[in-house]
């Protein structure tokens, strides 16, 4: 009965999902666990033990995906530009193949986010997705007829670790980033971007939510920084619709949630994209934070390279 249930598992920065699907897409079973810090040991142990809990739930063994927060590289097969450093250099798919004894897939968690809305989400019937995660970091995976697009180097869709498009005298040279350099998109764009924003133009620490939600009553402080950040969104998307010009762009992750984003980026973006006309949509997601997990799972509905 091996591969009738997709199994898919999330391994975020502080939780791990994991999910069965059957051959229509329906949840079989769903759970969630708590994610390891800085044990890499204990990452591989909390996963094979989730898959177990789930499949024990569903009586059968599934085909498994798993959704990672960095990508293998092509060249040692070992994880890397994961934000969940620990992660980093190891050998996370040949351990977890020997641990549960069958084959395995893994991809970037953007990319199983886009491939999740662009199979039966947001993006559903459009030939070219491209899915943006708005949160803790910054992501993008691209979908091209509900296939998923890896790219020659395993990086397709690294939308975050490029620096911010037209940026302004006082946006540069921006915060430094995790990933070595400095005014990435993510650093200006991630709910702690927005949040390092706020503080540096009003002294006042608060979350994204907080700003969001002021924003929401109309605090002038609040709205100020929101607006810097539409502006700042919709450059870097126009300059992925420059790149890719996709028919759907679908957003994900804490900030996604924000309804402005919806109605006044498509009214930015047009100055910066080379068209007279923006056709691309901007749609918030259809699975919310369970995205990520259903495109795990549907990894074995796509053709993916293996390092």
């Amino acid at each position: 009965m091996s591969g009738e249930v997709r199994i898919g598992v999330d391994l975020g920065g502080t939780k791990l999902e994991v999910i069965a699907l059957d051959a229509s897409g329906t949840v079989m079973a769903q759970q969630r666990f708590e994610s390891p810090q800085d044990d890499y040991l204990r990452t591989l142990e909390a996963i094979e033990h989730a898959i177990a809990a789930v499949e024990s739930q569903v009586g059968v063994r599934g085909t498994i995906g798993i959704g990672t927060p960095g990508a293998l590289s092509r060249v040692t097969g070992r994880l890397r530009n994961a934000n969940s450093t620990w992660l980093n250099g190891t050998p996370i798919l040949d351990d977890l193949e020997r641990r549960l004894g069958r084959p395995v897939r893994i991809a970037n968690d953007a990319n199983c986010f886009a491939l999740s809305e662009a199979v039966d989400g947001a993006g559903a019937g459009s030939k070219v997705v491209v899915g943006v995660i708005l949160g803790t970091g910054t992501g993008s995976g691209i979908v091209i007829d509900r296939l998923l697009l890896t790219g020659a180097n395993a990086i397709a869709g690294e939308w975050g670790h490029n620096p911010l498009p037209w940026a302004g005298p006082d946006e540069m040279p921006g915060a430094a980033c995790w990933c070595g350099k400095s005014g990435c998109i993510e650093t200006w764009l991630s709910g702690s971007g927005m949040a390092r924003d706020h503080l540096a133009a009003t002294e006042v620490r608060l979350t994204a939510a907080d700003i969001a939600a002021r924003a929401a009553t109309g605090e002038p402080a609040a709205v100020a920084t929101l607006d810097r950040y539409i502006n700042r969104l919709a450059r870097a998307l126009a300059h992925v619709i420059n790149l890719i010009d996709p028919d759907v762009i679908v957003l994900g992750g804490g900030l996604s949630n924000i309804a402005a984003i919806y109605s006044q980026v498509p009214l930015q973006w047009g100055r910066h994209v080379f068209s007279d006309h923006v056709a691309t949509r901007l749609l918030r997601n259809v699975h919310g934070d369970a995205s990520g997990v259903r495109g795990a799972a549907r990894l074995w509905n796509t053709p993916l390279h293996k390092p």
